[in-house]
């Protein structure tokens, strides 16, 4: 039984459509979902998130969210949905470096907002640079 899922970020509607399964990095570990399955809504962290479409696995890196799982239909609404293409590893290392650098300078008792903004920023690098450099070796 298919499952439609969408994918919306806070800029676009990522993607649309029929998918025979999808693995997501849940904020408890990953998790997935086929049709059928008991209706849910758990947050996700940053990582790796694959469904297939016609026997085919697409892999995003995505940031933080939530999912909301149906019998017929999940909706993941994340901050951040990209394929490898699209990622610029240069790029990201050097904004993974300059939130490090700012992380180090930090007082978390003092700015825990500002620490959890640079963590989840970091986070969201190291899922990027994870998948890039998974996609570059296979």
């Amino acid at each position: 039984m298919p499952l439609h899922l969408e994918i919306v970020t806070p800029e676009k509607k990522f993607f649309s459509g029929e998918v025979e399964n999808i693995y997501a990095p849940g904020t408890e570990g990953e998790f997935g979902a086929l049709g059928g399955h008991v209706p849910m809504v758990t947050g996700i962290k940053p990582g790796e998130l694959r469904y297939s479409v016609g026997g085919q696995v697409e892999e995003l890196a995505i940031g933080g969210g939530f999912v909301e799982v149906h019998q017929e239909k999940v909706t993941v609404l994340t901050d951040l949905a990209v394929t490898d293409a699209e990622i610029d590893e240069a790029r990201v290392e050097e904004a993974m470096k300059r939130a490090e650098e700012s992380l180090a300078q930090v007082s978390e008792d003092e700015n825990a907002e500002e620490v959890a903004a640079l963590q989840a920023s970091i986070a969201k690098s190291m899922a990027q640079l994870k998948l890039k450099r998974k996609r570059r070796q296979v």
